[in-house]
């Protein structure tokens, strides 16, 4: 029985910085298996997350340039959490940076030159993952719903708390998965602009006051009522709710206050509209199931059905970047990794490029 060794790398939405996962995956039997061996999360600096945010903005050439020069860094992350912890590695699989996702388009583009990392670490990488799925018609998102399914299925649903929120459920025997809407992204933002990193556990939310005309401006956006699959980014979110929440003139706790119900009050819509005639489990992971008070009123507005299952801090944290690198073990053994249930694609596939170092 084959044990992979790899590395699983997520840069997520909520630009806090670069996750990276070391894990042996297995399949004993039927069902692959994984036990959690390293993890390290690196912030990013001010300077990088500034470049990441604006990076939307960039021109083509300047646009190719950082993704050539955040491929290379993020091999040389690889390259010292490898030596430090003296680590026996197969491959490295990375999500990368998404900058813009418009699968409508056809388009969809995640920085991070997959053959700059593996020159920078030495190691073969796969990355690349959501390519494949766009041009068979799919969304190319979400993804960690195919780890969800073979790694989480003992759970109803799950539920992701990152920049972006997304789903996960079995619905007539087919694994659903679509993105919700705003989350981290919208309360970082918030903190951001007046010089703090986050609201830490929700303490400031907590404090603050409802801001009617916000709440129901936020609920009533488009993108809440199209139908799934949908995934959604960085440009539905500039567009359409920063100029929301900017001209509001109110304090940053009751900001930050009605940001969390409305995070809250659009999960729970969408939980509510699968049927469930028993108490049903919900899987909570992401850096959102770290914030307190949102996981309180989250609780609060799903009702007594549904028992909220926020697991280990380890697991919350790296979930995406483990379920990365069995994506990376799926694309290697060129088996099923990203479903169509879940995209709308005309198929699966075994998505990924991968890239032998030089």
């Amino acid at each position: 029985m084959k044990i992979y060794k790899g590395i699983g790398m997520m840069s997520g939405t909520s630009l806090d910085g670069l996750d990276l996962v070391y894990c042996h995956i297995w399949k004993p039997l039927t069902r692959w298996e994984f036990k959690i061996e390293r993890t390290k999360s690196i912030p990013y600096s001010k300077k990088r997350q500034v470049l990441l945010q604006e990076s939307i903005k960039l021109p083509a050439d300047q646009l190719l340039c950082l993704h050539n020069e955040y491929g290379t860094w993020l091999g040389e992350q690889v390259g010292t959490f490898v030596a430090k912890e003296k680590l026996e590695v197969d491959f490295v699989s990375s999500h990368g940076h998404t900058v813009h996702h418009q699968p409508a388009k056809g388009l969809t583009f995640q920085i991070g030159s997959g053959q700059h990392l593996a020159n920078a670490c030495g190691i073969k990488t796969i990355c690349d993952f959501r390519t494949n799925d766009v041009a068979l018609g799919g969304q190319g998102a979400p993804l960690v719903p195919i780890g969800d399914h073979m790694l989480f299925g003992v759970y109803d649903f799950c539920l992701n708390l990152g920049g972006i929120s997304n789903i996960s459920f079995v619905l007539n025997n087919k694994r659903i998965a679509y993105d919700i809407g705003i989350a981290n992204m919208l309360l970082n933002y918030i903190t951001r602009r007046e010089g703090l990193t986050y609201d830490k556990g929700g303490a400031m939310a907590r404090k603050g006051s409802m801001l009617p005309e916000l709440y129901d401006q936020l609920n009533a956006l488009g993108y809440y009522k199209l139908p799934y699959p949908k995934s959604t980014g960085y440009e539905w979110f500039s567009t359409e709710i920063v100029p929301l929440v900017n001209a509001q003139k109110a304090p940053l706790e009751s900001l930050l206050h009605t940001a969390v119900h409305h995070i809250c009050e659009q999960i729970s819509r969408q939980v509510k509209m699968i049927p469930t005639k028993k108490e049903k489990t919900i899987l909570i992971t992401g850096g959102g199931a770290l914030n307190t008070y949102l996981t309180e009123v989250l609780k609060e507005k799903l009702g007594k059905k549904i028992l909220l299952e926020i697991p280990s801090k380890q697991l919350i944290e790296f979930k995406e970047a483990l379920i990365f690198c069995l994506m990376g073990v799926l694309r290697l053994e060129q088996e099923i990794n990203v479903l169509h249930s879940v995209t709308g694609a005309s198929k699966d596939s075994s998505s990924g490029v991968v890239y032998l170092p030089s």
